[in-house]
């Protein structure tokens, strides 16, 4: 797994809703945006899985994702590339669950991303340049 820096999490931070990228087992894509999502560690991020339907069953047969996030202020933005459980029971799922339940909305699974590859994703000379 990558360490995201302070710098990449506050730019993730920022970006609300998230679009996640998923792919099933053809490479047909998928992209939706989440709004419930925490960082567990500097490694992982924990997505609730609230309505996925096409991403739940991509992400159970092809169990990796990528993500996107632009800060406007600072005009930074980086892509994420990961590998992921999807989680119906245990201890993550429930904080999953807990996160949904105080929001009222149905809370399926816990999707917890382990990180993999930063990109930056600028335009520019470096955009598209792995920086982790």
């Amino acid at each position: 797994m990558v360490k995201l820096t302070t710098e990449v999490i506050e730019v993730i931070k920022k970006q609300k809703p998230l679009p996640i990228a998923t792919t099933d087992n053809t490479g047909k894509p998928n992209v939706v945006f989440v709004g419930m999502w925490k960082f567990i560690d500097d490694e992982t991020i924990l997505i609730v899985d609230n309505f996925f339907k096409k991403t739940a069953a991509n992400l159970k047969m092809n169990p990796r994702l990528a993500m996107v996030a632009y800060d406007g202020e600072s005009s930074k933005s980086y892509q994420i590339k990961g590998t992921v459980d999807y989680l119906e029971k245990g201890d993550q799922y429930q904080e999953a669950k807990a996160m949904a339940d105080s929001k009222k909305l149905p809370g399926k699974a816990a999707v917890i991303v382990h990180i993999e590859e930063v990109y930056d994703a600028v335009y520019g000379p470096h955009a598209g340049d792995r920086i982790a």
